[in-house]
């Protein structure tokens, strides 16, 4: 989709055209029948511009729900949107801070109240500058927070799409949109910075912050100029690229590692999980974790603790200890229930053999099986076929290391309270 088919959809006769789509799509019609019945009213392209952003529109209400029937899209902006419910916990540590006008750690009168689409009556939230905003995700929950928000993007299609959200959304008193090259933005006129450098380049996803666009090297120095900053990265972010004194926060969402944030001028620091939706939240306390042999029960760290390295608070948490010291799996003979990790029972310990494997879950009647790996050579695909199970029965199969040996678990699950 190009800028001017875009704006055909912003018309009176492509809102037609797009409400046609939609009523069409959700009676059931395949691509086929459907492009032909928009075409006998619209033209062909209009027709077809409608049909693709109606298509969009469906596949974005898993993330944005029912805010997803206003919304325009792109393939890739969906894709890389932040989730509603992550950029709405940022917006909320953002909101909280006590930057702005009120002065750094001292936080100003709230809203008076909250208009239509949730959007504060007298915002007093901190002024920030969004670089790389793409269609929006973030800025919206910002705004809906009560920031105003300056976004830039490079492509203008996707300034355009961004300024459309906030229309349709109801926010766009809270904000600006423009084209503009992050590199040029001036953040020290801002409360807060926050960015969102692509992670994907013309050979898809990047997962080295230099080959960011902008270049990890720009980003830095707009956090340098900035008064405080959240960058936006993916949760593999090597250790090295954190800069010194910032806080770096993994986020997980009903149990999987969504993105991490880095956090810089809001008097915080060191290492931080997040669990979305209940909010719960661990930090780095020092802890140290024992390691010993394999209890009654296993646990399971959550993805954002482990990129965290935050194990050693999970083990303490639990009353337990690591079955290895470089394997995130941790153990104990207590049941403690946790939202921090996934607990089974543990009911087989053995060194890993395919023969003696195979045995005890036949031995079992185990004909479906779960299979999770850390520290791990074992190509789990080749191993499900390898077991050719049969039966009734269902088992967890841990496989990891332990003192360099390869060892497999037997396990029942016991409970998961993921937030």
């Amino acid at each position: 989709m190009d800028l001017d088919t875009l704006r055909m959809l912003f018309a009176p006769a492509g809102r037609a055209a797009l409400d046609d789509a939609v009523r069409i799509l959700a009676d059931g019609a395949d691509p086929v029948a459907a492009a032909s019945a928009l075409r006998r009213s619209h033209s062909p392209e209009l027709a077809a511009a409608a049909l693709t952003q109606a298509s969009l529109r469906r596949r974005a209400e898993v993330k944005f729900g029912a805010d997803a029937a206003v919304m325009y899209f792109t393939p890739h902006g969906l894709e890389q949107a932040t989730r509603p419910e992550v950029a709405a916990h940022r917006a909320a540590r953002i909101g909280a801070a006590g930057i702005g006008a009120a002065g750094p750690g001292v936080t100003g009168p709230g809203p008076t109240g909250v208009g239509p689409a949730g959007v504060p009556e007298a915002p007093e939230g901190p002024r920030v500058l969004d670089v790389c905003c793409g269609i929006g995700g973030d800025l919206l929950a910002l705004a809906r927070a009560g920031c105003p928000v300056d976004a830039i993007d490079l492509d203008p299609l996707t300034v355009e799409i961004a300024r459309a959200n906030a229309a349709a959304l109801g926010l766009s008193s809270l904000v600006t949109v423009r084209t503009a090259d992050a590199a040029a933005a001036e953040p020290g006129g801002y409360d807060l910075l926050f960015a969102d450098p692509a992670r994907r380049g013309a050979r898809g996803r990047t997962f080295d912050p230099r080959a960011y666009s902008p270049s990890w090297q720009v980003v830095l120095d707009l956090v340098a100029r900035a008064p405080a900053a959240c960058l936006k990265t993916a949760p593999g972010i090597p250790y090295e690229f954190i800069p010194e004194g910032a806080e770096a926060e993994w986020v997980s969402y009903r149990g999987e590692v969504k993105e991490a944030a880095i956090w810089t001028g809001m008097g915080t620091g060191g290492r931080r999980a997040t669990l979305l939706p209940s909010g719960a939240t661990l930090t780095d306390s020092g802890a140290e974790a024992d390691v010993g042999p394999v209890s009654r029960y296993l646990y399971e760290p959550d993805g954002a603790a482990v990129r965290a390295h935050l194990v050693a608070e999970v083990a303490a948490l639990v009353s337990g200890h690591l079955v290895d010291p470089r394997i995130a799996y941790i153990t104990g003979d207590r049941l403690v229930p946790t939202p921090w990790a996934a607990c089974y029972e543990v009911t087989d310990v053995m060194p890993f053999s395919l023969k003696r494997l195979r045995a005890a879950l036949r031995e079992r009647g185990v004909g479906a099986v779960t299979i999770k790996k850390r520290g791990s050579a074992v190509d789990v695909e080749r191993l499900r076929k390898d077991l050719r199970l049969s039966g009734g029965a269902s088992v967890v199969i841990v496989l990891t290391r332990i003192e360099e040996r390869p060892f497999v678990l037997l396990c029942q699950p016991v409970t998961s309270q993921k937030g």
